[in-house]
């Protein structure tokens, strides 16, 4: 009998179908329908700074990033945006607040898209006729972006707080006015920072219409925090099939937002999976250093970007059979290491040659996928660290 090992199939299995929604074009990218689950971020530059929010938008794209956000409070950001536009390497959506004058130079500049919150934008309600028009003309999409934190005051009013019935019912007006346009090329979102809010929001929001709808735990906090509370809901919500574009928001640089957002979807099986380390919590039966181990193997893979699944175990109990499960893999005890190649035992070494041995076996097997190592062709070097 022939045993699979190693990476999942290549069309790995999910936890659900996707949701049927439209499909819009954000630059370059598309969302909903059956394109891929796209991860997000916001810059944290100055727009007005251009090469400092291009600078920043190079190193984002390079962390797996499909679509940026970036803010345009002032006339300086707005003049920027046509240079940013033609420059990034990922659509650029334009964050536009209180100033309908603003979104109208963000279709203008070339954006891809434009997110635009109704909850503070003075008499939005009148302006989208005339933003539907432009942006159709411009071919430019729209992110209807409601907001628990910036709720239209009539819903404040009637809910007494943003509820998730008083974000789905700004979201689902807000889309009927566009739709009266013959404008459909729009996402909503409708953001909390109360994952359990978020979620039931999502939920009524699903059922309303088929928009194609961007997630995202507002406020979330810092990046511990965060992180939590974004992947608890975005895995309640993507593991129904809701979701077609996320962005973790998180106290900290945007970088690890989108780390955090790829491995989301990489968990869920929602994006191919590249580089992944399993590794045991350590435990009284450990007979190695494991936290050093799993630390010191992940820091000398960065870069990699093969499908490559490496177990690090730290005894003989569960270690044998997690390895031998991995692509490469170690399982430790007395001192020494079996290493694991594709469930094979291919060499016993002393503790000390573990990580070194490992991430030489790493790079042989890169190799032979195609991934140029030692900075041939331009691709992430491969290298030891600590």
């Amino acid at each position: 009998m022939t045993v699979s090992l190693g990476m999942p199939a290549p069309v790995p299995q999910t936890v659900a179908p996707r949701r049927k929604t439209r499909k819009i074009k954000v630059g370059s990218t598309w969302v909903g329908g059956d394109a891929p689950i796209s991860v997000q971020t916001m810059t944290t530059t100055k727009t007005a700074d251009i090469n400092s929010t291009l600078q920043q938008i190079a190193e984002l794209t390079a962390a797996g990033c499909d679509i940026v956000r970036v803010a345009c409070p002032t006339q300086d950001d707005a003049d920027a945006l046509p240079a940013i536009a033609a420059k990034s390497q990922i659509p650029v959506i334009a964050d536009i607040h209180f100033q309908p004058k603003y979104v109208f130079a963000a279709i203008d500049a070339g954006c891809a898209a434009v997110r635009v919150n109704p909850g503070n934008i003075k008499k939005f309600d009148d302006k989208v006729g005339e933003i539907a028009k432009a942006a159709k003309d411009a071919g430019v999409s729209l992110r209807i972006g409601v907001n628990a934190g910036s709720l239209d005051p009539r819903l404040y009013e009637k809910y007494g707080k943003p509820t998730p019935e008083a974000l789905v019912e700004s979201a689902v007006w807000e889309a009927s006015l566009f739709e009266e346009h013959d404008f459909h090329d729009f996402k909503i979102s409708v953001k909390h920072n109360d994952p359990v809010v978020m979620i039931q929001a999502y939920e009524m929001l699903s059922e309303r219409g088929d928009w194609p709808l961007h997630l995202g735990v507002t406020e979330a906090g810092p990046a511990f925090q965060g992180t939590i509370k974004s992947a608890t809901a975005f895995g309640a919500l993507l593991a129904k099939g809701i979701g077609d574009t996320i962005r973790v928001s998180l106290s900290a640089p945007p970088v690890e937002e989108v780390k955090v957002g790829t491995q989301i979807l990489q968990s869920l099986n929602l994006r191919p999976r590249k580089l992944e380390i399993v590794s045991c919590p350590s435990c009284g039966r450990a007979q190695v250093d494991v936290y050093k181990l799993a630390d010191e193997v992940t820091a000398g893979l960065e870069g990699m970007t093969v499908p490559l699944r490496v177990a690090v175990m730290g005894c003989v109990v569960n270690g044998p059979g997690e390895a031998r499960e991995a692509d490469l893999g170690v399982a430790s005890g007395n001192g020494k290491g079996q290493i694991f190649v594709k469930g094979e035992v291919i060499k016993t070494v002393p503790e000390s040659k573990i990580v070194e041995t490992l991430i030489e076996e790493a790079m042989r097997i890169a190799e032979e996928m195609g991934e140029p190592v030692d900075g041939e062709g331009g691709a992430p070097v491969v290298t030891a660290k600590g």
